[in-house]
């Protein structure tokens, strides 16, 4: 019984831990209408909903605010559209420099990358 509960935690510890690792594997649409979320990037970081940092290698992606922009739009999670105009955009984002300063600002827009 006990072997089967380990089990059991293990496989739940790494369905999460996969849930994670793809959640903001995102593609860059030419299309607005192919798009999951229209995202307009802001100026000034107090305004914006995400603090967002690009890395390089897809297994550093998290939930909060870490992207990894794939090649090919299967491979992504969410297909986005940018955005010209802030009124048009389900999500304004800030690209920040440092990948511990990216985070949610407005944690209602959670659900968007979900």
């Amino acid at each position: 019984m006990i072997k089967y509960s380990i089990s059991i935690a293990i496989l739940l510890l790494a369905g999460t831990l996969i849930n994670k690792s793809f959640a903001q594997k995102v593609y860059s649409c030419d299309n607005k209408y192919d798009a999951n979320i229209k995202v307009f990037v802001v100026d000034n970081k107090y305004d914006a909903d995400l603090l967002v940092y690009k890395v390089d290698n897809q297994y550093d992606v998290n939930d909060d605010g870490l992207w990894y922009f794939v090649d090919d739009k299967y491979d992504a999670k969410k297909i986005i559209y940018f955005v010209e105009d802030k009124y048009d955009a389900d999500l304004l984002v800030y690209f920040v420099d440092n990948k511990y300063d990216a985070k949610w600002q407005k944690v209602s827009k959670k659900y968007l990358i979900y």
